[in-house]
Order: structure tokens, then sequence, then C-alpha cells
């Protein structure tokens, strides 16, 4: 029998991707968390961005005071997503850099929530093994 050796995916060409399995993520290094995570109002309200009260105000107004304090990269008031800002390094702006781990992990946005069952090859992820 031929072993094969996982290199790991390509984030960019989603045909790279490997079928997900739950045992994965303790082995990865959290390659997905490089993605741009879109967020909604209810997002950020949980990840206290936002506050409840805020609720009313104008998106573009919560916009633009989240992307002068730098947690928001973009808003597109049309569809109403928030893009969360990401590290030089392109990390999530969540994203532990020594352990690789979430530190919103409990309050994460819907997008992560989803992943990989809902994104852009659903039932795949770009599985990159750690070292």
């Amino acid at each position: 029998m031929k072993t094969m050796m996982i290199v790991g995916a390509d984030l960019d060409r989603t045909d790279t991707w490997i079928k997900y399995e739950k045992t994965m993520c303790h082995a990865c290094v959290s390659s997905c968390c490089t993605m741009p995570v879109e967020t909604r109002l209810s997002d950020l309200i949980r990840l206290e961005l936002v506050a409840e009260f805020e609720r009313g105000e104008p998106p573009k107004n919560i916009a633009k005071r989240l992307m002068k304090e730098g947690v928001v990269e973009r808003f597109n008031q049309k569809s109403g997503i928030f893009t969360l800002t990401r590290m030089g390094n392109n990390d999530c702006y969540f994203l532990d850099r020594k352990s690789r781990l979430c530190t919103v992990y409990d309050k994460r946005p819907e997008t992560c929530r989803n992943h990989p069952r809902i994104g852009p090859r659903p039932g795949y992820c770009a599985f990159k093994p750690k070292d």
C-alpha cells in the first residue's frame, strides 16, 4: 500500500482543498482563519464590538467607527456585510499568533461557525498541517 503525504491545500485554489473531518482542526495551522471574515451586525453585537442599543443606528455610521478603530476593513452598504480586518500576515484580527487559536471562539461570527459547511467549497477546507 502506498502512503500519500499531505502537503497542504492552496487557499486560493479550492480544487486543492481536502474533504473536511472534525479531527483535522487540531492538526492544522488555521489556514481558514486567513480568509476574509464577513460579518453582520448581529455578529458584531455578539463580539461586543457594537452595543445592542446601536442596532437602530445607520450601519454605515457603525462601519465608519469600526474602521477608524481598525476592526473592520470594509463595509458593503447594499448587503449590510462588514469584513473584519486582517493582520499583515492575513491572519484574522482575532487569531492568536502563537497558539493559532481563535481568541473569541465562543462569540465567533456566523461565517466561522458555519465553515466549512458553507463557504467557497462547502464540505472542504484549506487544510495545512502543523509542522
